[in-house]
């Protein structure tokens, strides 16, 4: 019996340590990832963005485990672990979005993507409602842009970028809306 309980007890350890080696490893990545885009080298700062991310893949408790029908366990998280990984998560996905913004042909479905993968845990996160609302307005889904984009202004009412984006958002939604008029007047004038 105590046998069994010190395997259970090194068992535990082992995923223990081997969950903090894949949370330290996921940082390293990311704070490469961080070197990366400073020095404009946004393809290698997408690959390590990635590749911290394989490294937590699995680890998040909110995430439904497939391997536990196979027998494999999880070690439990800490609080503090599980704010680690989602900071983690939440900053490569930021980052993903913002690298993609920089590349030559930019996938929009891809930025609004990570976006909004961002925004699930951080709501109010400035840089992933500003990114959401430019996938947005880029994908020709002007209401959402123009939602986002006014978050990001409440939370920012100086931002350039914003203002700039939420401009030409209100420019395509009434051009739009003008058409609709003139459409409709066509029907049923």
């Amino acid at each position: 019996m105590a046998t069994a309980a010190a395997a259970a007890a090194a068992k535990e350890a082992s995923l223990e340590a081997s969950m903090e080696l894949h949370l330290q490893r996921a940082q390293a990545f990311k704070e490469e990832g961080n070197r990366c885009y400073k020095e404009g080298r946004f393809r290698d700062a997408v690959s390590r963005y990635h590749w911290a991310l394989l490294q937590v893949k699995g680890l998040d408790p909110s995430v439904p485990f497939p391997l536990q029908e196979f027998g494999a366990e999880r070690a439990s998280m800490t609080s503090e672990q599980e704010r680690v990984l989602h900071n983690i998560q939440s900053d490569c996905y930021n980052n993903l979005a913002a690298c993609l913004l920089q590349m030559q042909h930019v996938n929009y479905e891809r930025v609004k993507e990570y976006s909004l993968k961002v925004l699930e845990r951080q709501p109010e996160n400035v840089k992933g409602l500003y990114r959401a609302g430019v996938a947005f307005y880029h994908l020709k889904d002007y209401d959402k842009a123009r939602h986002y984009l006014l978050a990001a202004t409440s939370k920012q009412p100086k931002d350039a970028n914003v203002k700039r984006y939420l401009q030409m958002t209100e420019t395509q939604l009434s051009s739009y809306h003008q058409k609709e008029k003139q459409l409709y007047v066509g029907m049923f004038g």
